[in-house]
């Protein structure tokens, strides 16, 4: 019987959150004159919206909501209290959140704040993977009262439903089985337009989303995996920097990429590929390392007769919180000779991006360490985003913040760290600072 109840929920929820559904969209009765604006009501997942709700009575307590249901019919939602002005009106970019799911002046709250709900399993990720075919469908809700949803939400007064897309019209997506690369290739309309490899971390297979936005935003980007998917290898052992020298080729070759250079941008433990790549291959001109190490891990590496060592991780020094997640965030050695990037062999530019509530490892030393390496050999070619209250996840403002997540080896949650409003604010941020960074140096 308790398997049935959170399906039961799921189908309410579902039913609830579709046009025709069981709860009716229009509002009824005294609620006729409240009405909630969202704009744009279509938009690229990475823009901000604007949320205000009219016609409340002056002063009236209301709760906002946020629900999506994902691919899986996974619920995910969030929630904030607010009180409307001398004049019944809500404007989220102005107006304090006073409880919920987070509190002050936070114009993207409700999308950043997203969380799987109370009837689903806790520390998933809210991931889109239809990314050219259908937008991530977002309700948003005035609710009356400063409401409870572990007890019941109060009556709806108004409701709006945003389209977010991770695509734009011609926008393509190319799959690649090119020699020994495999991924996919998303290129905007006309160009040529410059070319950058998106590379994402220990998880594995086929990660699309950055890559399409950048495609949205000029960039040919190639999302490249280099284990778990297809004939590529099942784990990470002995990486050669040839594959991903071969994807840089194939991408400078293509007639729709701006030469001559090429970009990286990597996370977790594709950001010590992406500083690999601009270290040892000079067709990469621009690497953008977020949440890396100035080391080698997990795998030795190996190019032309040099090889990375791979840095050790101690599981001794795991600990298991109080809550059952893992902090890992003390288990990777301090690197040695054999496994440091030679970083002051590049001549490509590199931008670091950390956050100093980094809980998987310590990214804001390990990119400190890279950039002492630079400076004594003279090297200027780096800049640094360092952002405070910010864990290790750090993506595209269309990510919700999540403070622990599954682990595919163990099994079980691993902290990430971060607050939530720090954590997506920087997320915020440094996307645009990520995509000037890129244009600076490729264009």
């Amino acid at each position: 019987m308790s398997g049935w109840v959170p399906l039961c929920l799921r189908r309410a929820a579902r039913c609830w959150s579709l046009p025709g559904g069981g709860f009716s969209v229009q509002p009824a009765g005294s609620c006729r004159g409240v009405h909630l604006d969202v704009s744009p009501a279509k938009s690229i997942a990475d823009e901000s919206v604007c949320i205000r709700a009219a016609g409340l009575s002056p002063h009236q307590d209301v709760t906002l909501r946020a629900l999506v249901l994902t691919e899986q019919d996974r619920l995910f939602d969030s929630s904030a209290q607010y009180r409307a002005d001398s004049q019944g009106r809500v404007d989220v970019s102005r107006s304090p959140s006073l409880g919920g799911h987070y509190r002050g002046v936070v114009p993207m709250g409700l999308l950043w704040t997203l969380s799987p709900a109370s009837m689903e399993e806790p520390y998933q990720k809210l991931t889109k993977f239809d990314l050219m075919g259908s937008p991530t469908l977002i309700d948003l809700c005035v609710h009356s009262g400063h409401a409870d949803f572990s007890i019941f939400p109060g009556r709806i007064l108004a409701k709006q439903r945003i389209e977010r897309w991770y695509s734009k019209p011609g926008v393509r997506r190319i799959r690649l089985r090119e020699g020994n690369v495999r991924g996919s290739l998303f290129l905007p309309p006309d160009g040529p337009f410059p070319g950058v490899i998106d590379l994402f971390g220990d998880e594995g297979g086929l990660t699309e989303f950055r890559a399409s936005l950048l495609a949205c935003r000029g960039f040919a980007a190639l999302a490249l995996p280099y284990f778990r998917f297809e004939d590529l290898p099942m784990t990470m052992k002995d990486f050669r920097l040839e594959y991903f020298e071969e994807a840089v080729n194939f991408l400078q070759k293509y007639p729709k990429v701006k030469g001559p250079g090429i970009g990286v941008v990597g996370s977790s433990k594709g950001a010590d590929l992406a500083l690999s790549m601009v270290t040892f291959i000079p067709q990469v001109v621009a690497s953008v390392c977020i949440s890396g190490c100035n080391a080698n891990t997990i795998a030795d590496l190996h190019y032309k007769g040099t090889k990375l060592s791979s840095l050790c991780y101690d599981v001794d020094q795991i600990i298991v919180l109080e809550s059952g997640i893992l902090d890992v965030s003390e288990t990777l050695k301090n690197p040695n000779t054999d496994s440091i990037i030679p970083v002051e062999k590049a001549e490509g530019h590199i931008l670091f991006v950390v956050g100093e509530d980094d809980k998987i490892w310590n990214s804001k030393h390990f990119a400190e360490e890279a950039i002492k390496r630079l400076k004594e050999h003279g090297k200027d070619n780096y800049e640094l985003l360092s952002y405070p209250g910010t864990g290790h996840r750090i993506e595209p403002p269309c990510s919700p913040f999540c403070s622990a997540m599954i682990d595919r080896l163990f099994g079980i949650p691993v902290q990430l760290g971060g607050e939530a409003i720090k954590h997506c604010s920087a997320q915020q941020d440094s996307w645009q600072k990520i995509q000037d960074f890129l244009r600076l140096h490729l264009c």
